[in-house]
């Protein structure tokens, strides 16, 4: 009898991740190595919140929790989806867990039964499928065109929808085409789901603070409050406030559901660390103008970074309204020759090529749902993105034609 099960056979690593290790390994090596794979602010937490952690600590909050979260935690995850979205919740609708992550997968292993159906919209956030995949679920993957921003239309959602759909799954900002609905763009959305009662929405909005261009953002509860009772609206901690490593994930949802996810989360991993709980709390409530300051940082990164990759010939990068990562379409690169002689097939060739060539380690857009295209993380020093921008654009001017064509 084989050791392994067939469901952890048929998933894979974050390619994400796995690329951020292989460019460690290599820098470990010796090789000169510019990494801008990783989504993981760059930034230190703040002060604040780091006081908060040791004052928590001094006074012997390092036992067991609550599973699902401290009191003091989920009302300042109340108060922060009132105060941000306008949406109001009870200590009953509210989840806490270890990462954004963990509270989807959470999710899904709660509802889904074997074949329920998981609408994804493409680009989607690598670990979608497989999570869907481990809860036995069907992903049902739509491409959202770079010509509408990659940015799900009505009409795609509403062809998708069957009797076994159970859940839209949206993730925005998204990670990785930074695209940011607007009121009008969502509501479009959410009265498509209104005429479908069967189906239900996960709203990842763990990149809420972080947009760019003074856009506004908007969660589906908060365009349509008749989708109160059928919307999970998940968020965390780990970007706003650069506490990537401290892995505290929450949400705001049906009571019933909620309930679910704290039995699940009870016979997996039980409570968050209760230091890190603290530490949120100090986030949510504490001031929000350092939020604010870094995305602005982001914003300046954003536009050196499109600047140069948009200058290099084969690579098209549309501009990313939030979130921190470009996407660049490499369609222009596809068929070229290597100096070794090597063609690029696809984007997880010039994912290799660049890494291999110039030192600089992306993710291909494969692992997102829609190729060719590669992320680049702007959670980086500026010194280091313009590097990897440039090194990028020398690779590309040592391709040649196929002439074997």
């Amino acid at each position: 009898m084989p050791l392994l099960s067939p469901r952890i056979e048929g998933i894979k690593l974050s390619p994400s991740f796995a690329a951020t290790q292989r460019a460690r390994d290599l820098k470990a090596a010796g090789k000169d190595i510019i990494s801008v794979s990783l989504g993981e602010p760059n930034f230190p937490t703040p002060d604040h919140v780091c006081q908060a952690a040791i004052e928590a600590m001094r006074r012997g909050e390092t036992h067991y929790t609550n599973v699902d979260g401290t009191p003091e935690l989920k009302e300042a995850i109340i108060r922060k989806f009132k105060r941000d979205n306008g949406i109001e919740y009870t200590p009953d609708q509210i989840t806490a867990g270890n990462g954004a992550k963990q509270v989807i997968f959470n999710a899904l292993m709660s509802s889904l039964a074997p074949g329920d159906e998981v609408i994804l919209a493409a680009p989607y956030y690598v670990s979608y499928p497989d999570m869907i995949l481990l809860a036995e679920g069907v992903p049902v993957v739509l491409n959202c065109e770079g010509r509408f921003g990659f940015k799900l239309q009505a009409g795609q959602l509403e062809a998708a929808i069957s009797p076994k759909t159970k859940w839209l799954l949206m993730n925005l900002p998204c990670n990785p085409s930074g695209a940011v609905y607007s009121r009008e763009e969502l509501k479009a959305l959410t009265d498509t789901l209104l005429c479908y009662p069967h189906v239900h929405l996960i709203m990842d909005d763990v990149y809420e603070h972080i947009r760019f261009d003074n856009r506004d953002f908007y969660t589906a509860v908060q365009v349509e409050p008749g989708l109160h009772e059928r919307t999970l609206t998940v968020n965390g901690v780990s970007k706003a406030y650069a506490m990537t490593g401290w892995r505290i994930g929450y949400a705001g949802g049906p009571e019933p559901l909620i309930r679910a996810m704290k039995k699940f989360q009870g016979q997996s991993t039980s409570n968050p660390c209760s230091i890190s709980q603290a530490a949120a709390v100090a986030a949510l409530n504490g001031p929000q103008d350092i939020v604010r300051q870094r995305a602005a940082a982001f914003q300046e990164r954003r536009d050196r970074a499109l600047e140069l990759l948009n200058q290099i010939p084969g690579i098209q990068c549309h501009k990313p309204e939030g979130a921190f990562y470009l996407y660049p379409c490499c369609a222009g690169l596809i068929g070229k020759k290597c100096p070794d002689g090597r063609l690029l097939k696809c984007d997880q060739d010039v994912a290799l090529y660049l890494l291999d060539e110039v030192g600089v380690a992306v993710v291909p857009g494969s692992a997102y749902g829609m190729s060719p295209y590669f992320r680049i993380s702007l959670a980086t020093s500026m010194e280091l993105l313009e590097e990897a921008c440039k090194r990028i654009g020398r690779a590309c001017n040592r391709l040649s034609a196929n002439t074997n064509i």
